[in-house]
């Protein structure tokens, strides 16, 4: 089979799954959310991009100060091959660092995400609590937050 059709085949196939996907899936969980965090496999998912980072960063340079100086005697020595293992050098370090920038920001932008959302979770469940605050106070919603109502205070020691 050449490669056209192995490929129209694959495009068909492709496009049946596609047609065959609901429109409204309904969310991904029992109740529907969209979005299901848990901040112990963020933190494992992380973790293990530090762990690469840290591991990367140092045995990927293991081989860097021999290969220079081999690519340098060849050259030395009038082996066209020094130029070329010199130039790979020098390619593999380029990618090396892009791997290694690429374990670093996983890893900060996991930190973060997980930090982030816990405020954003602790924001919101106060918001809700001042909301059942005020139900109870019969408090109008503030309209904006210099409107933001006044909740009177008790007038004796709360037990």
């Amino acid at each position: 089979m050449s490669f056209d059709q192995e490929w129209a085949e694959l495009k068909a196939k492709s496009a049946m799954r596609l047609d065959s996907v609901p429109t409204d899936p309904g969310g991904s969980s029992p109740d529907g959310a969209d979005l299901i965090l848990r901040y112990d496999d963020m933190g494992k998912i992380g973790h293990a991009a530090f762990l690469l980072h840290q591991h990367l960063s140092s045995a990927g340079k293991h081989a860097q100060s021999h290969t220079e100086a081999a690519a340098k005697s060849l050259e030395n020595d009038g082996f066209d091959i020094g130029a070329a293992l010199a130039k790979a050098e020098e390619g593999w370090q380029g990618q090396l660092q892009v791997l290694v920038d690429a374990c670093a920001q996983i890893s900060n932008h996991l930190d973060y995400s997980v930090k982030s959302s816990k405020q954003d979770d602790h924001f919101i469940a106060a918001q809700m609590q001042v909301s059942k605050i005020s139900e109870y106070l019969d408090v109008p919603p503030p309209t904006s937050d210099s409107d933001a109502p006044h909740v009177p205070k008790a007038d004796g020691p709360i037990m």
